[in-house]
């Protein structure tokens, strides 16, 4: 398995793996997001990467930047979406991305990395519920799903240092999708 920086050449297949791993419901909707976002100048700087195994796109991560509100100099990045191949789910592959992409934005300077996401999956890479911690997300997360706002750091010492309202690209900034 290779896991690399995605090209503009891989975009179709990438958005296929995005379509497949999210089903026929949320899978379009997905496919558009990413979309958007790779093009979203206010998501830029962006890690997109993908796992390829045999050339073959099996799994994809897409990390955009954000800003804790007032604290714009403190780089931090949002990490969605992550997908893979339903055939290859389970195997570790989501992990492997999350990883690389977090070692990659480390050596780019980025300080916090926040998700929402699955809470049973992400803290088994380092996240930690971020609104307990002075995180806010883009929109209010209901009550219900508030332990999926996470936040993970890459330098330790960064939780803490700075807290607010976490702002997102354009592409990402709108309510449906911070709520379940």
């Amino acid at each position: 398995m290779i896991i690399k920086e995605s090209s503009d050449s891989d975009l179709p297949a990438l958005l296929k793996v995005e379509k497949q791993a999210f089903g026929h419901k949320e899978g379009p909707i997905i496919v558009e997001l990413v979309k958007k976002l790779m093009e979203d100048l206010s998501a830029q700087p962006l890690l997109s990467l993908v796992a390829l195994e045999e050339r073959q796109i099996k799994g994809h991560i897409l990390f955009t930047r954000a800003q804790v509100f007032k604290h714009e100099k403190v780089p931090v990045s949002l990490l969605a979406p992550v997908a893979v191949e339903p055939a290859m789910q389970r195997k570790g592959l989501g992990g492997r991305l999350i990883e690389e992409g977090m070692r990659l934005l480390l050596e780019r300077g980025v300080k916090l990395v926040f998700v929402l996401g699955h809470p049973d999956y992400y803290p088994r890479h380092g996240f930690k519920p971020a609104g307990p911690l002075g995180y806010e997300a883009p929109y209010p997360i209901a009550k219900e799903i508030a332990e999926a706002w996470m936040v993970r750091e890459l330098k330790q010492g960064q939780l803490g240092k700075v807290k607010g309202k976490v702002l997102c690209a354009e592409s990402l900034d709108r309510p449906e999708y911070w709520q379940e």
